[in-house]
């Protein structure tokens, strides 16, 4: 009987060690990620002119991250883009679209993204919900992502596209509102470097 008690008090005892041990890992391995190293990002975009793609990309941007893979519901995203960083393949090109027809930087110096919801589609794939504004106007965007942890442990390759209709944001206005010259969609493309706090 004693015997008895003694194995079972035991199991019991192994039992909460190995749960024990499984909750201080899986709270080691939850990592939240709170910003981006910007020499080792890029924010860029594809059109097409003339049914021809062309690359562009943006210079200047700034993002504010609390991102853990473990915590979806509160997760939650920004970023800010300088719009007269542009690069649209020529000094001729930036000085157009950061025109009153295109971007009108001027006024409107920044587009920004805020995230509303992130979402699992499973196998270290992610989608990220929320509003984009562009020339003061808002639309709602998702936009799938994946998201690789390095083997540091600290740092996670996040990249990403979606897909934004340029007259929704009335850029190309006047002449260049013709979808024949410059299609309706612009993809962006994103690729980050996130790093843990």
């Amino acid at each position: 009987m004693i015997k008895k008690l003694i194995t079972k008090l035991t199991m019991t005892q192994i039992l909460a060690i190995l749960i024990g041990s499984l909750v201080i890992s899986s709270l080691a391995q939850a990592v939240e990620y709170t910003s981006i190293q910007q020499d080792k990002s890029s924010l860029g975009f594809v059109y097409k002119q003339m049914g021809v793609p062309i690359d562009g990309s943006f210079k200047k941007f700034t993002t504010q991250l609390s991102f853990d893979p473990a915590k979806l519901a509160a997760a939650k995203a920004t970023l800010d883009i300088d719009l007269a960083s542009i690069d649209a393949g020529s000094d001729e090109a930036n000085d157009e679209v950061a025109g009153k027809e295109w971007f009108n930087a001027k006024a409107f110096p920044h587009a920004k993204f805020e995230s509303s919801s992130f979402k699992s589609l499973g196998a270290n794939r992610y989608e990220v919900t929320g509003k984009m504004t562009i020339k003061g106007r808002s639309q709602t965007v998702s936009a799938p992502f994946t998201f690789n942890p390095q083997a540091s442990g600290t740092q996670s390759l996040v990249d990403g596209a979606f897909v934004l209709k340029r007259a929704d944001f009335a850029i190309g206005e006047g002449s260049w509102a013709d979808f024949g010259t410059v299609a309706n969609e612009i993809q962006i493309k994103f690729h980050f470097l996130a790093k843990a706090k």
